[in-house]
């Protein structure tokens, strides 16, 4: 099974907030106590951010965290859908519609630059890095997170599905971004999927292919499945 990045499709999966919803929801740290929101917040902290921008800002809770832990850092959210553009502004974030292959910004404009999970939806991977690195000043950081191959792999096998593989993950992202970054370093972690019961796996899936939720065998209590999530930072 393939994320898709064509355009059609990833318009018609963030029309609105639900699959994304749905999605995050299951989420939980590793058996240490990581997310990978802490491990991404961190390394923007560190880089002292005074002009931050976050593309895919999806409904705006990780660029709502970056104001209240960056409270001198003057920072912009762009999506490409609005309905996520305005549940980001109603975060009280400066938000706009924007496409990472065209950013709407001069050169050199950030410090930093974020992508939350977006990055295997982009059409042109190497345009869109491209513009990152165009929009950030020299010396500046580009924070990325994604997943692995092996990302709920079992729960979609059990479905009749297969794995998750994406033109940006665990496994291709530091190749991805080094062709645009001088030094990438990659920290890998053991995420971990929760579901209350079989209802809830299956709507999970749905939110990819409503066959796989119907395929998927009945079991009961709880499951507990293992994600692989990885936090890029390039400069």
């Amino acid at each position: 099974m393939t994320l898709g990045n064509d355009p059609q499709m990833v318009r018609e999966q963030y029309a609105d907030e639900s699959r994304l919803t749905t999605r995050s929801s299951v989420w939980r740290p590793t058996v240490d106590g990581r997310t990978p929101q802490d491990v991404a917040a961190v390394a923007i902290a560190a880089a002292r951010p005074t002009h931050l921008l976050e593309v895919g800002c999806g409904t705006g809770a990780f660029a709502e965290r970056l104001i209240a832990e960056n409270p001198t850092c003057s920072i912009v959210a762009t999506d490409q859908s609005a309905r996520f553009v305005e549940l980001t502004a109603a975060r009280g974030v400066h938000a706009q519609v924007a496409d990472i292959m065209d950013l709407p910004f001069p050169d050199a404009s950030f410090d930093v630059v974020v992508a939350m999970w977006m990055l295997y939806h982009v059409p042109d991977l190497d345009r869109g890095v491209a513009e990152v690195r165009r929009v950030l000043r020299p010396g500046g950081t580009f924070v990325a997170v994604t997943n692995g191959d092996d990302h709920l792999a079992e729960l979609l096998i059990e479905a009749g599905g297969q794995p998750l593989v994406t033109q940006f993950s665990t496994e291709n992202g530091a190749a991805a971004l080094s062709r645009h970054f001088d030094d990438v370093h990659q920290t890998d972690l053991a995420t971990r999927a929760v579901f209350p019961d079989h209802a809830s796996a299956c709507a999970y899936l749905a939110t990819f292919d409503e066959s796989l939720a119907a395929n998927l065998p009945p079991f009961e209590g709880d499951r507990e499945y293992a994600g692989a999530t990885s936090v890029f930072v390039a400069r």
